[in-house]
């Protein structure tokens, strides 16, 4: 066989120092970098190429591709001229060193006798650690146990599909890859937190687990970036004991800021207190029992088809006391910066609303009864012309769409199932199941009178369920106009056949909803928003003056810093950016003296900012894209718009990862799930943040 140079990762690299052990300092070729490693070791080479200087890095990758085949095809060579079989591309290796060879290694080729076997990879080698990365990716998005890869079926098919891959065991994954991807993703964290200029956090807690852990603590930050870009990363997600109270609780929040260094940097903190005592589940159209293809029968167990609260405890009385502690608790905690998440309120709305007409179930559970039996009789290609469309999953045999679970999904489908019920009933054939005239009115009355509720719950949560990893961030200032759009909806509609669904959605909407009208901080946020401004108030001299006394109190321009702004200690001001060169020509000289001096601009006060900015039209242009680029005409406006978008509106990715995980415990009747969940569930939340 032919000569070939050897590959090697540091031809890439300019070794500047070697000192004792193989330690060596090189320097990248492509932009100078300096990386330490050993020789030995230079998994750290192959990671900045890979990340810094991907052409380089795939160039290395064919290289090395090139190489393997070459011995590969010089093995076969040799195998096949003493009398092989040629059917046979990878020869079998004997246990003896003068038979057909063992196993080779990367850089030595094939070792043993004159045949040679399949060239393993070394662990360092820039496949194995892409495969052993990929395996690791899976585990995490699917949130699976670190032991499937002792499976032998697993251990099969990566066998078929690359039989270089050296499997890596369970404890290298469990004890090494996965903890050094979370510390990667601390690292990324604190590095973007440390230069942001606004944050808020979100506090979720999630309970109903049986064992030494009873839920999950996650602290999520949300911040905007130098350029107006939102952000958001998972702090930290922490194991909660049985005998956790919200002291244990606030104390692991304060150690979570502190330790990420921003401890007194938030603005707002969105907590729930009623999250803190009780696990809610999605909140569904109570009899609307649809399933679709692999879903299990888990609806029954949930009671009520998911419309209650897992009870916090086995006694009402102790679970109110239980709740009004963690309340009072939570407030004397994190203060009046707390607020509660928007979307969880609205999904709140909603469940009152349901819940206070109960002669709905029954219908409803007809029309789910009719939905089921039409996906399953009708053929696939008339169902799509129905139920085909954005928002709108069709179940039945042959389905691969994901299951339908919230009120919002299957109102969409309830309304399409309405629109068309003449056209399904002919082709699937009038019978029992059929829905009767009084039956369609009821129905639409009430997708009719739920629909703006279903506008602003889209405009809020957007497609976060069918993509968990979304880094989407909806910010507060929808939420004012969507309460006063509720408000004036439910006073102009009539419901003549569910009367107590609209007594009980406008009740529910007065009691959760209504505050924030009244709350400067959604005035400031609404107004700042550009598509509103102060478009919405019916009373904009007040408004304006409600605005001008919370843009004071948060402007960097006025003296003290609030304490709303200070969680537990002073707020840290970010960095202040550096001053821009002025140019020689400015200076007075008497070459220049003909030059009329440029008369000096005074800043605009507050007022004066907001005037201006009030008296231009409202524009569609999106919020943090028009501060981009209007900062330098309002910049103590700016400061304030800063801040006040970074509160979400909607629920974070980790409340989502949670709901996930405890679906798959009641799928698989209380399996256990993996020991390093925890982990699992903070690396699926910076999925983004890893790998991108």
């Amino acid at each position: 066989m032919a000569s070939i140079s050897k590959v090697s990762i540091l031809d890439y690299f300019n070794i500047v120092f070697e000192g004792e052990n193989g330690k060596i300092e090189s320097n990248c070729k492509a932009c100078g970098t300096r990386i330490q490693a050993k020789r030995s070791v230079t998994s750290n080479f192959v990671t900045h190429l890979k990340r810094k200087h991907q052409a380089m890095y795939d160039e290395f990758v064919k290289r090395k591709d090139m190489k393997r085949e070459a011995y590969s095809s010089g093995s076969l060579h040799s195998f096949t001229a003493n009398g092989g079989n040629t059917r046979y591309t990878h020869p079998i290796s004997s246990g003896g060193g003068g038979g057909v060879g063992g196993i080779g290694t990367l850089e030595g080729g094939v070792g043993g006798g004159a045949g040679g076997g399949v060239t393993k990879f070394d662990r360092h080698d820039p496949r194995q650690v892409l495969i052993s990365e990929a395996i690791a990716k899976m585990i995490v998005r699917d949130l699976q146990p670190t032991s499937m890869v002792e499976n032998q079926g697993f251990r099969e098919l990566l066998q078929l599909l690359e039989p270089r891959y050296t499997p890596e065991p369970q404890h290298y994954l469990q004890s090494q890859l996965l903890p050094a991807y979370a510390y990667q993703a601390q690292l990324a964290s604190r590095q973007a937190l440390a230069s942001a200029h606004a944050l808020s956090l979100s506090l979720d807690l999630w309970r109903g687990l049986s064992g030494a852990t009873s839920g999950y603590l996650g602290v999520t930050c949300h911040f905007l970036t130098s350029d107006w870009q939102m952000r958001s990363a998972l702090l930290a997600c922490l194991p909660l004991t049985g005998g956790s109270s919200v002291n244990r609780v606030l104390a692991d929040f304060d150690e979570v800021c502190h330790s990420h260094g921003v401890s007194g940097r938030a603005f707002r903190v969105v907590a729930d207190p009623l999250l803190a005592t009780t696990t809610l589940q999605p909140c569904c159209l109570p009899g609307f029992s649809i399933h679709g293809i692999g879903q299990e029968e888990e609806d029954e167990e949930e009671g009520d088809n998911g419309n209650d609260l897992e009870e916090g405890s086995s006694n009402g009385h102790s679970e109110g006391r239980e709740e009004a502690d963690w309340e009072e608790s939570w407030e004397q905690g994190l203060g009046v910066c707390r607020v509660d998440c928007f979307s969880r309120s609205l999904d709140q709305c909603i469940r009152e609303g349901l819940h206070s007409c109960p002669q709905l179930s029954s219908t409803l559970a007809k029309a789910a009864c009719f939905y089921n039996y039409i996906t399953s009789a009708v053929p696939p290609e008339k169902l799509s012309q129905v139920f085909d469309g954005p928002g709108v999953v069709m179940g039945g045999p042959g389905s691969t769409a994901p299951v339908i679970r919230d009120w919002a999904a299957q109102l969409k489908v309830l309304r399409r199932l309405l629109d068309s019920v003449e056209f399904l009933e002919e082709v699937s054939g009038r019978g029992e199941l059929a829905l009767g005239g009084p039956e369609r009115a009821l129905l639409r009355e009430l997708t009719d009178t739920l629909e703006p509720f279903t506008e602003a719950w889209d405009m809020v949560r957007g497609d976060r369920q069918e993509n968990r990893l979304t880094d989407r961030h909806v910010s507060i200032s929808l939420a004012l106009p969507c309460v006063l759009g509720l408000r004036k909806h439910l006073s102009e509609t009539s419901a003549p056949h569910c009367p107590s669904l609209l007594v009980g959605l406008s009740q529910a909407v007065e009691r959760q909803l209504a505050p924030i009208l009244e709350d400067p901080l959604y005035i400031t946020a609404t107004t700042l928003d550009p598509q509103f401004k102060l478009t919405w108030s019916s009373n904009p001299d007040w408004h304006r003056q409600v605005l001008l006394e919370e843009l004071t109190k948060h402007s960097p321009a006025s003296s003290p810093l609030d304490p709303i702004t200070d969680l537990h200690s002073q707020a840290q001001s970010p960095p202040a950016s550096a001053p821009s060169p002025v140019s020689s020509l400015s200076r007075p000289c008497k070459l220049f003296s003909f030059i009329k001096q440029r008369p000096t601009t005074q800043a605009k006060s507050l007022e004066q900012e907001l005037a201006v900015y009030l008296r231009e039209e409202p524009t569609d242009e999106e919020a943090l894209h028009y501060w981009r680029r209007k900062a330098i005409d309002f910049p103590l406006l700016a400061q304030v718009a800063k801040r006040a978008f970074t509160i979400p509106a909607s629920g974070t990715v980790v409340e989502s990862i949670f709901a996930a995980a405890g679906r798959c415990l009641r799928l698989e009747r209380g399996r256990v799930l993996p020991k390093n969940l925890e982990t699992l569930i903070y690396l699926k939340a910076n999925y983004r943040l890893l790998w991108t």
